[in-house]
């Protein structure tokens, strides 16, 4: 009899789809952080580890090198709409979001001194958010924020009237495609269209909608889109922003005047290869694939919802208005970051909904945004699934909330306790 091997890693599957890097007595539900590599990708990264030339090389291996940067160019770009021009390769989606606000900030105050107004909304990522506070604080910027639903989504309405009272002052409007945490999906068009009718670029964070849900530059009408590889299947480290033709942007690094001139630096050849190739599978057939994980994440969520923990679905209800992937609940009277540990503990990876700021918790900012009361908010867990998740993970997922949250409630301070 053979030895049977030793990793706790899953095989490539017969049908080709892959190696899954879940162990295999474990569950990995937190794609929305990061998704494993797809088996396309590490194909294409080892194929790029044997080109030796620098894509700006004029000699025969950096001719090579360059054709293949150049293909990958033109595979993202045909995944999310654009042209090869309009794909800046950068470091990730922080990155990409940096660029995009930044950049076109930079650029529209170059043009007329006056547009110094961006526009946001309460429930961005920390990577938009950060940057717009940033602006504020040491480039003269006017922050605005947009509020949102009970769901999370932000309202035309509430983009038009920011849009008229402050005319010519606005710089940019960013919005993301669908919300990282509970995975709402922002009606992008009808935005785009009015930023568009004011003039104003509308750059949008897609990196949470990019690979679950179609995402195309031109259809939607942005400016600007930020992407990040390992959010469907790509590395770590490897991101772009698709930027519009018709918009200008300052450049953050300067040196080769590589990337349009956007983005100095040697090409990281092996990621963006990995990027495209992930990018390429996820896309494949879209539709199908989100509508078996959409029948995934509804399985969880009424096996959860069932077992009678009193627990509450945060976000869009599942359809069209959310992403096919997220599932997000609150579980009063628990704190989320000892849920967390506690399913950790039991094998089931996930993400809690609050964040940790210098050793204190503090409920997300997104759930506070869309009126959920704070102790309900610091009690939320988010469980996101990707390309490889499987029925069996979000079945242990499912036995092993009650003692979870059973423990997670008896942990916690009563109030006269604090």
């Amino acid at each position: 009899m053979s030895k049977q091997p030793d990793s706790r890693v899953a095989a490539p599957s017969a049908s080709g789809r892959g190696a899954s890097q879940r162990p295999l007595d474990g569950a990995y539900l937190d794609h929305a952080a990061s998704s494993p590599l797809r088996p396309e990708a590490v194909r294409a990264m080892t194929e790029a580890f044997g080109l030796a030339g620098n894509a700006s090389s004029v000699h025969a291996p950096g001719r090579a090198a360059r054709r293949a940067l150049e293909e990958a160019r033109e595979s993202v770009a045909e995944r999310l709409g654009a042209l090869p021009s309009e794909v800046v390769f950068t470091g990730g989606g922080t990155e990409s979001d940096n660029l995009g606000l930044k950049g076109l900030y930079w650029a529209r105050r170059a043009q007329r001194q006056c547009r110094d107004v961006v526009i946001t909304s309460e429930a961005e990522h920390h990577a938009v958010l950060d940057v717009v506070e940033w602006l504020a604080k040491s480039q003269g910027a006017q922050a605005v924020r947009l509020p949102v639903d009970a769901v999370g989504a932000v309202s035309p309405d509430a983009l038009a009237e920011a849009l008229a009272q402050w005319g010519e002052r606005v710089a940019l409007v960013s919005v993301m495609w669908a919300n990282n945490e509970v995975g709402t999906i922002n009606p992008v068009r009808e935005l785009a269209a009015l930023a568009d009718e004011a003039g104003v670029p509308l750059h949008v964070d897609a990196c949470q909608a990019a690979g679950q849900i179609p995402v195309g530059l031109a259809e939607s009408g942005a400016a600007a889109l930020s992407v990040a590889a390992h959010k469907f299947g790509g590395p770590v480290g490897a991101g772009a922003l698709i930027l519009s033709r018709k918009h200008d942007v300052t450049a953050l690094l300067h040196g080769g005047g590589h990337e349009r001139g956007l983005r100095s630096g040697t090409s990281d050849l092996v990621a963006i290869r990995g990027m495209a190739a992930a990018l390429e599978a996820a896309t494949e057939d879209l539709a199908t694939a989100a509508a078996q994980l959409a029948r995934l994440r509804d399985g969880l969520v009424e096996d959860v919802l069932g077992l009678g923990l009193g627990a509450t679905l945060n976000g869009a209800a599942p359809g069209a208005a959310r992403l096919p992937g997220n599932a997000h609940f609150s579980f009063p009277g628990c704190e989320g970051d000892s849920l967390l540990m506690l399913l950790d503990a039991a094998g089931v990876a996930c993400s809690t909904g609050s964040a940790c700021t210098a050793g204190v918790a503090s409920a997300s900012h997104v759930l506070l945004a869309m009126g959920v009361d704070q102790d309900v908010a610091r009690a939320s867990l988010r469980f996101s699934l990707g390309w490889n998740s499987a029925k069996a993970e979000t079945d242990l997922a499912v036995r092993a909330l009650p003692d979870a949250v059973e423990r997670a409630r008896a942990a916690r301070p009563t109030a006269a306790a604090v």
